[in-house]
């Protein structure tokens, strides 16, 4: 299975929102970039048949814009395990529930996106940049141990666009 993680965009700065944290949203600067980086994510035809997203609303705004391009408004599921408390044995929920699936995109929040991608790669530590795309191979099976194919920083997909 390919698991694409995709880190929220920017975001209203914590300091300076004054609702709750699940309510922060994308700042006008974040629904902009993240439609450009959407219109890369079209342009690399990853083959992603659901995309799965954190409720809190930044993410959710994420993945609207994502799924708006790939035209899978239809295929976007919200799942309370990709909030903030992410981790690899939520992931393995999800994996689970999903198991015929060749290739979602989970759309969350750090710290818990590159804590988990770096656990399912033997270690190692991730950087998943706000906007930031990874792809995580794993085997057949629900196993979760794989190997990232690749990293892709935001600066990177907006050039794409």
């Amino acid at each position: 299975m390919k698991c694409y993680f995709l880190r929220h965009g920017i975001a209203a700065e914590r300091g300076e929102w004054e609702g709750s944290d699940f309510d922060r949203p994308l700042t006008d600067e974040g629904h902009a970039r993240m439609a450009r980086e959407a219109k890369a994510i079209a342009k690399f035809d990853l083959g992603i048949e659901l995309i799965l997203t954190s409720p809190l609303v930044r993410a959710k705004e994420t993945a609207e814009i994502v799924a708006k391009a790939l035209k899978l408004q239809e295929r976007l599921v919200v799942d309370e395990r990709l909030g903030l408390a992410f981790d690899r044995i939520r992931l393995e929920g999800m994996l689970r529930e999903h198991r015929g699936a060749k290739a979602l995109l989970l759309v969350g929040h750090e710290p818990g996106m590159s804590r988990t991608i770096g656990e399912l790669v033997g270690g190692a530590a991730i950087d998943l940049k706000k906007g930031g795309l990874a792809r995580v191979d794993l085997p057949d099976g629900g196993e979760s141990r794989g190997a990232l194919l690749w990293l892709v920083p935001p600066k990177i997909l907006v050039a794409a666009s």
